[in-house]
């Protein structure tokens, strides 16, 4: 048994010559992780969803579940909501997860259990239709976690939920990680996979451009705002740093984007060992949304200006 859930290999869905929708995708998706697909709408990430689980068909490359290739027998380990879940409007919550058992040819599930898990078990007899937003998507995540499934997949699990509903699927989510079940989860909601996900990859454009640990990028660059007496004199020194990589200037201070050789202490120092007067520092942990706009910045960079060639 392989120690990865998923594996892809150059995975591509091409839709017409001028649509390409997922291009080259490399992943590998160790056992145990919440693992976020993260990029702006568009980006591939429901077709790539769609692909792994044989509802749309790949142009080319392949994809491995439990190191054992492509077969569809293989997905009853697998629970998924990828689009709106179908639930009979008439039928109760508990109804409903009695039909899909049937439909998905799954014996003597723990309908109690699952309606507690999703906070549904004192409306299990409610009809699905008088259910809200958030109701309907729990009640799609105990359908997904009906034949206890060893990997969950979720396609922007919160879209269009309030905070309080968002909040409530979180919690669901970070349940579901501690039985030590895995995760892949798509979104584009930044604050949502910094919560949630242990790792995450970012699609641009139907291709990966990162692939890491949340922490490690949270940790590979923060934020230092500095500010000093001759605001000049101190944008000229931070200008020759070496481990900054962008300043944004205000009226009385300059928020910089720095690497892990800088704290507020060392920085302090420089600067005054530079007889440059400090009268403001201060350090702050980078979001993902700001690594993720780095990302997306450094990967514009990187095809406007690609690498000179080098001559043989």
């Amino acid at each position: 048994m392989s120690d990865f859930i998923l594996e892809t290999n150059q995975l591509t869905k091409r839709y017409s010559r001028r649509i390409l929708a997922v291009d080259g995708l490399d992943l590998q998706i160790p056992k145990g992780q919440v693992f976020g697909l993260l990029g702006p709408n568009g980006s591939g990430k429901t077709t790539t969803l769609g692909m792994i689980l044989g509802v749309v068909s790949k142009t080319s490359g392949s994809f491995s579940w439990f190191g054992q290739g492509e077969d569809y027998k293989l997905r009853k380990n697998i629970g998924a909501i990828l689009e709106q879940p179908n639930f009979y409007p008439f039928l109760s919550a508990r109804q409903n997860l009695v039909v899909h058992s049937r439909i998905k040819d799954i014996r003597n599930p723990d309908f109690d259990g699952l309606l507690k898990m999703v906070g549904l078990y004192e409306r299990g007899n409610d009809p699905f239709k008088t259910y809200s937003l958030g109701m309907k998507q729990r009640l799609a995540i105990a359908s997904a976690m009906l034949a206890d499934p060893e990997v969950l997949i979720f396609d922007e699990p919160t879209n269009g939920l309030d905070p309080q509903g968002i909040a409530e699927i979180r919690k669901i989510i970070l349940n579901i990680r501690d039985m030590e079940k895995s995760i892949v989860l798509a979104s584009h909601l930044l604050d949502e996979v910094q919560k949630v996900c242990s790792h995450f990859a970012v699609l641009r454009r139907g291709k990966k451009i990162y692939s890491g640990s949340v922490d490690e990028a949270l940790n590979s660059t923060h934020s230092i705002s500095v500010g000093a007496n001759n605001m000049m004199q101190l944008k000229q020194e931070l200008s020759s740093c070496d481990g900054i990589h962008n300043m944004e200037e205000f009226a009385d201070s300059f928020r910089l984007q720095v690497d892990e050789r800088w704290t507020t202490a060392k920085l302090n120092k420089y600067l005054v060992e530079r007889n440059i007067e400090i009268n403001y520092i201060e350090q702050k942990r980078s979001s993902l949304e700001e690594k993720f706009l780095q990302i997306l910045s450094e990967d514009h960079t990187a095809r406007v200006n690609p690498p000179t060639p080098t001559a043989l």
